[in-house]
């Protein structure tokens, strides 16, 4: 396990990409991060989520009010977190901030889609990074935390995650997942008091891509 920090209040540390934080509901015997966690540490409190497919920075309290203290900076939108994806197509904007409603757990295959009413606010700001002859390299800044949110945001935009078919991309060699990486995280430390981020760099099939893309 690839701990980046520990100390009597936290945890944080780089997620493998394909390994659920909580239980898999499609594959319930499967080990997860949480119970991997526990094994060698004791009880943990869950924060918040990344994606099974989405390797990166994650941050885990070890008492109930570091956990209590740090669900409400995520409640408040005081977090900040930031992304690498590599994408198809190549945007014609620098920046650009999604701001489309959505709606999560829909259908058989539990998507995030995009609807007018009913959804919930959601507001990624999106900026390239590399162009390439037809895919990119962007950063995501999420301001809320909906399920799915940076796939769904760059596939309504026209770009979506290369190899993240259930969004809308195409099957691809490059990389053998949806193209995602958590790269920081911000956050007000629950037991200093002080302003902290952590930093992790991609893993190997991402950085992989990045290279047979000449990126």
């Amino acid at each position: 396990m690839d701990i980046i920090h520990q100390d009597n209040h936290i945890l944080v540390l780089n997620k493998p990409a394909n390994l659920p934080v909580l239980p898999d509901g499609w594959q319930p015997d499967a080990p997860y991060l949480r119970q991997m966690l526990e094994e060698k540490y004791g009880s943990i409190f869950v924060v918040h989520r990344l994606d099974k497919i989405t390797s990166g920075v994650i941050v885990f309290a070890r008492r109930a009010e570091a956990h209590r203290i740090l669900n409400r900076q995520f409640e408040l939108h005081e977090v900040e977190k930031t992304y690498q994806a590599i994408v198809e197509g190549i945007p014609p904007w620098d920046e650009r901030t999604a701001r489309h409603m959505l709606q999560t757990n829909v259908g058989r295959k539990h998507r995030t889609v995009v609807v007018r009413k009913k959804g919930k606010r959601s507001e990624t700001h999106f900026k390239v990074l590399k162009r390439g002859p037809n895919k990119a390299l962007v950063e995501a800044r999420p301001k809320t935390g909906r399920t799915h949110q940076v796939r769904v945001h760059l596939s309504a935009l026209g770009f979506p995650l290369l190899d993240d078919v259930l969004y809308g991309a195409s099957e691809t060699d490059l990389i053998a997942r949806p193209a995602l990486h958590a790269a920081t995280l911000t956050f007000t430390h629950p037991g200093s008091g002080k302003r902290v981020t952590f930093t992790t760099d991609p893993p190997n099939d991402f950085l992989e891509a990045l290279e047979r893309l000449n990126f």
